[in-house]
């Protein structure tokens, strides 16, 4: 994982679960942390826009798509994926 996207993501998703990033582990599910769905959807445009990249999400359907959210560990690779892609 490269550093400041974990990182960054890591910080994202405790300012939404209101801990500091420390508490935050990369097994844990959004659901583990608190995060609602209305947590998710801003932590994902949180994350389009600290990356200034897009997210294929679908709030309607969190499941559908290829944005996998079921850790941390799991975002963070997905958003490794697509600034790759981004910078490719």
């Amino acid at each position: 994982m490269t550093t400041d996207v974990k990182t960054k993501v890591v910080e994202i998703i405790a300012e939404q679960a209101v801990l500091e990033p420390g508490d935050v582990t990369m097994d844990q599910s959004l659901e583990d942390l608190g995060i609602d769905s209305l947590g998710l959807v801003e932590s994902i445009f949180a994350i389009e826009e600290a990356f200034d990249i897009t997210v294929p999400f679908n709030a309607n359907d969190p499941t559908e798509g290829d944005f996998d959210i079921s850790s941390v560990a799991a975002i963070v690779k997905a958003v490794e994926r697509l600034v790759a892609e981004q910078k490719a």
